[in-house]
């Protein structure tokens, strides 16, 4: 058995997907892997299962959300003494020896390693860049170490070299959160656990988002997810975040000019006694982990596994 489990969640992946595996396939440093499908209808698994025979899948039968699928995997690689687990985006890929830099690099403080995370081009993604550019680039100029190790406050999950004590003493990912969040959420219990999120820049690999444009109305509504996120992070007071998030959302509307952030405030005030009850729940050890057949039973979703 390898070190290291690949984490993939997969939902209507066809147009990447054998990519995605292919560069674990290909991998300097072996991998096993395992799927977690959210109910895909578009042909990714009879590709897996032709093209990838040794694939281990994990069928949910509907859409779990991409915390929710995931927190599987990452019981998986606990219940079996991984190391490791690697989470991959679908729409993502490995270059050969990115696992190989980043296990080189990995230190016990380090919860989180992140790659170089590039788009098809080859160039930084752009929130990538946004999220972490400047910590890379004042840490790397005139330094040549292919260990070095860059702190930063965040990362996205399309790359996540996630250790195994990171995930014992985190545990998974916050029920609060569907689509959006998650990993902000993640990050902010494992800094509450004090070890670190950090960036490798001698790994590289691909995060293939190209052609995706949000309206403005997504825009705003990502913004709304953000003061949940917020209200869910352990590391703020709970009795000023309830009220600063409320007014961030009456100022985010009256800067944009919509009713978008305005209609938001009844759901997230609505939701502060589940979110108290969830930051409470988060700093737990452990916390959202206690099975993997009750890993989506958490969010009210009854998982149907099956491994093919």
């Amino acid at each position: 058995m390898a070190n290291v489990l690949v984490i993939i969640v997969t939902y209507n992946a066809l147009k990447w997907i054998q990519r995605c595996l292919r560069s674990v396939e290909k991998s300097t440093f072996p991998a096993d892997v395992v799927v977690i499908d959210n109910g895909s209808t578009d042909g990714t698994l009879p590709l897996i299962r032709t093209d990838f025979p040794g694939t281990r899948i994990i069928e949910t039968g509907e859409n779990l959300g991409f915390g929710a699928a995931n927190n599987l995997g990452l019981r998986i690689a606990l219940d079996e003494g991984y190391g490791f687990a690697y989470l991959l985006n679908q729409d993502a890929w490995l270059e050969k020896d990115t696992l190989e830099k980043l296990l080189a690099a990995h230190k016990p403080e380090w919860g989180i390693l992140s790659p170089m995370q590039l788009n098809a081009g080859g160039r930084r993604d752009k929130r990538f860049d946004k999220k972490c550019g400047k910590y890379i680039d004042a840490a790397i100029r005139g330094y040549h170490n292919d260990q070095l190790v860059v702190e930063v406050p965040f990362v996205m999950a399309a790359h996540w070299l996630v250790s195994r004590k990171a995930i014992e003493t985190v545990g998974g990912f916050s029920p609060a959160f569907k689509q959006y969040g998650e990993d902000d959420n993640w990050i902010h219990r494992l800094h509450w656990h004090k070890l670190y999120c950090g960036v490798v820049p001698a790994a590289r690999a691909v995060h293939d988002r190209g052609g995706r444009r949000l309206s403005r109305d997504k825009k705003l509504q990502l913004k709304c997810i953000a003061t949940v996120v917020k209200a869910c992070d352990p590391n703020r007071s709970w009795r000023r975040v309830r009220i600063r998030e409320v007014l961030e959302l009456v100022g985010m509307g009256l800067k944009n000019f919509s009713a978008v952030p305005w209609r938001f405030i009844p759901e997230l005030i609505s939701r502060f006694p589940e979110i108290e009850a969830l930051r409470e729940a988060s700093i737990q050890t452990g916390a959202f982990l206690s099975s993997a057949a009750d890993s989506g039973a958490e969010i009210g979703f009854s998982a149907n596994l099956s491994e093919k």
